[in-house]
């Protein structure tokens, strides 16, 4: 149900470029694809936003602009003499008015129809039941965890005996076939949370798999749903996440495409930063760029630069962000809002000390405290810096020990599941975190 409003747009994208607008297949697929991609950029398909109209049609009119741009890329290729502001034009109209009332009956269909999931789960409420409910909020109480259970054999199966819906024994094995099918049953599937509590009943377990009974584990449900591995989570799980967090694989296909993207974006933005270095020397004299040892991948220091955005007198070069209120030029509250600042970092991605994407590189004060103060802390140094990553789009900045753990959280998930198309859309999302309509500095 998740997946399917995006299908349905591109599709719809499709029908109305090819049969309304007149276009042939290709290059209705070019411009279906270059607008899908917009608003998928700008998160039209987040449940919290096809729940509201206005914020659908903002996020659908931002993402056409987005598409919009990719799109005239293909403009001087082969659609030159195909595409016209009439293109444009009509694709605005039926988006803003077809998407987001579709998203808000598909909201609404999810909402009301679509079946929850009941859990048995093994481990104990006090230790894991926040994360849990955290996961039925965010799934509008689609996924509901029914009983905990701190189990002996004989007291997980008589839940079990009583929970699921049987079905008549197979007569070759003898095995008693469950469904969960069916309304009838108490529970769909066992969770579980706790490897220490699993060794107890892992005989059980593996009866029930036999039997048709779904079991599954924190870690998949945690990761799948709220996209961060949280510490308990980590902790509990140690020897599993352990091993993969020691992993130093670095494709090098991750290292072309922060060459050839590093190499493209600061050619784009050397306008840019050519004017607000100007406007920075204007109002606050040189220097016009900021340098910083900042903490790299395995711990390596390298120096961070960026256009300055904070007063001469008033930097700390040890923490620039202290008393930031009153330390930030004017044409620095504009490069901050849009991250203009960080473009000079390109050069380091050409440079090799850090990547387009991956976890935001620290001050080594800042990164010497929290590393004694936040189990797990270092893994997120298993790859080179980003100037974006996961945690800064999905995250505000961090000023307290809770945002920096939430935070390690989100580093941790992009640690353990990075790969090339990960990156690709984090680079997609973080253009609607420089809008500032997600996210934060």
């Amino acid at each position: 149900m998740r997946r399917l409003p995006k299908m349905l747009d591109l599709i719809i994208l499709f029908l109305i470029n090819l049969f309304l607008l007149n276009y042939t297949w290709y290059i209705s697929l070019i411009i279906s694809i270059s607008l899908f991609l917009g608003y998928y950029a700008f998160r039209s398909y987040d449940l919290e936003t096809m729940n509201s109209l206005n914020e659908s049609i903002i996020r659908i009119f931002a993402g056409f602009l987005l598409g919009s741009v990719i799109l005239l890329f293909f403009y001087p290729l082969f659609l030159e003499n195909d595409i016209n502001r009439n293109t444009f034009i009509n694709n605005l109209i039926f988006s803003i008015i077809i998407f987001p009332l579709m998203h808000k009956v598909e909201y609404k269909l999810f909402e009301k129809h679509a079946k929850p999931k009941r859990y048995l789960v093994i481990g104990r409420k006090n230790e894991i039941g926040h994360i849990l409910d955290e996961i039925s909020e965010k799934t509008l109480n689609k996924l509901q965890f029914i009983d905990y259970i701190n189990p002996s054999p004989v007291k997980l199966d008589e839940l079990v005996n009583e929970g699921f819906t049987k079905k008549e024994a197979n007569r070759i094995n003898k095995i008693i076939k469950f469904t969960y099918k069916e309304d009838k049953s108490k529970y769909n599937a066992i969770l579980v949370t706790d490897p220490k509590l699993e060794e107890i009943v892992k005989d059980k377990l593996e009866e029930y798999k036999e039997s048709g009974i779904e079991i599954e584990y924190l870690p998949n449900v945690v990761e799948k749903h709220l996209k961060r591995i949280p510490l308990e989570v980590a902790e509990k799980f140690k020897e599993y996440y352990s091993v993969i967090f020691e992993r130093d694989y670095e494709s090098p296909s991750k290292r072309v495409l922060d060459v050839f993207s590093g190499i493209v974006l600061f050619i784009i933005f050397s306008p840019l930063i050519a004017i607000f270095s100007l406007l920075i020397f204007l109002e606050d004299k040189f220097p016009v760029i900021f340098k910083q040892k900042r903490v790299g991948k395995n711990e390596k220091i390298f120096m961070l630069q960026k256009l300055r955005s904070l007063k001469n007198d008033k930097i700390d070069p040890e923490n620039p962000n202290k008393k930031i209120d009153q330390s930030v030029l004017k044409v620095g509250k504009i490069i901050r809002k849009f991250r203009i600042d960080e473009s000079l970092q390109f050069i380091n991605v050409i440079q090799g000390s850090m990547s387009l994407v991956g976890p935001r590189p620290e001050m080594i004060e800042f990164h010497n405290q929290m590393k004694r103060k936040i189990p797990y802390y270092t893994y997120r140094l298993k790859t080179k810096p980003g100037i974006t990553g996961w945690a800064q789009i999905n995250y505000k900045h961090t000023s307290t020990l809770e945002d920096y753990i939430k935070k390690t959280e989100y580093d941790l998930y992009y640690i353990k599941n990075k790969n090339i198309w990960l990156d690709l859309r984090i680079m997609l999302l973080t253009l609607e975190t420089m809008l500032g309509m997600r996210g934060a500095r």
